[in-house]
């Protein structure tokens, strides 16, 4: 019963009356929350929460803890505020650089995180398709940059003074209208297969077109048939469920796709995106470190897919 997070969950599972409100108000997935909900039933010896069609309510046991658990955190959040006007987090302001694709998985939870800790600090995000995100740091233009890089293409240059660290590493697979024939096996699907068909890819310039057509070249296929250009993941989904072709995304965009699809690996070499953070060397601000382990953190979390119920 000692450890914070799991006394923070029960209260927000309290507030929220409900394991998948609570989860996305702390950007957990609803499992990871109900599993810190079941150790801390273990630790306190009590069952703490009960589920049901409509939410969560607490046991009289869970109502005590709550009682006592904001106690603790109003306390905790107080020296909090102390420590961050200690530390220069009273105030000021941070520009993050995304994409489109880390700008809907990965940001969020991030923002809303530092928020809760950091009211007082504005943060203000700007759009930057890779590599163009890492001159805008150079200029001072953003502090904090999201960032993208595929395997078979040439690294971009880094501007001087620049530091970047991977945050995680996303396979691309193929996806298709439900039931088409490509993603029938279970096998992962030779690249000859993708030879002669229509894809869906960003336009010549754009990343993950070159990568695409790098891979064509290391494989010796003919240069891809890109029936449809477009640089955003969920419009190259709903293409690609509605029968226009064949489209090569990130796993965790598969895994949300709110359109309908067929999904199957690919087999080696594969084609990966690697998803990083970027930040000038020299900055030593309290609030871009505390942003930084933020998304270190996310980045090591699995996907929430919106809606999501903890298994029963």
């Amino acid at each position: 019963m000692h450890d914070v997070t799991r006394l923070a969950a029960l209260v927000a599972v309290a507030e929220a009356g409900s394991i998948t409100r609570a989860a996305a108000r702390l950007g957990y997935t609803p499992p990871a929350l109900s599993q810190q909900i079941a150790k801390l039933e273990r630790e306190a010896g009590a069952v703490l929460v009960i589920r049901h069609r409509r939410g969560a309510t607490l046991t009289a046991a869970g109502e005590l803890l709550v009682e006592h658990a904001r106690r603790v955190l109003d306390e905790l959040e107080r020296a909090r505020h102390g420590l961050a006007a200690l530390a220069g987090l009273s105030g000021g302001h941070i520009t993050i650089g995304t994409f489109t694709t880390a700008g809907i998985h990965l940001l969020p939870p991030v923002l809303a995180a530092f928020r809760r800790a950091h009211p007082a600090v504005e943060v203000n995000v700007r759009e930057y398709e890779p590599p163009s995100g890492l001159p805008a740091l150079a200029t001072g233009e953003a502090d904090l940059v999201l960032t993208h890089t595929y395997e078979h293409q040439p690294a971009p240059t880094l501007p001087s003074g620049v530091t970047v660290e991977a945050l995680l590493v996303e396979e691309l697979v193929l996806v298709a209208a439900p039931g088409h024939a490509l993603t029938d096996p279970a096998e992962p699907l030779p690249w000859p297969e993708l030879a002669g068909r229509p894809l869906i890819s960003g336009s010549r310039g754009l990343a993950n077109r070159e990568a695409l057509e790098a891979l064509f070249r290391r494989e010796g296929l003919a240069p891809p048939v890109v029936a449809y250009e477009t640089g955003n993941y969920g419009m190259s989904c709903a293409l690609a469920s509605g029968g226009m072709g064949l489209a090569l995304v990130p796993r965790t965009v598969a895994d949300l796709a709110e359109n309908p699809l067929s999904v199957r690996r690919l087999a080696p070499p594969g084609l990966h995106r690697t998803i990083s953070l970027a930040w000038r060397s020299d900055d030593r601000s309290p609030a871009l470190a505390t942003m930084r382990s933020l998304f270190r953190n996310t980045g090591k979390a699995p996907p929430r897919r919106p809606h999501e119920e903890p298994p029963r």
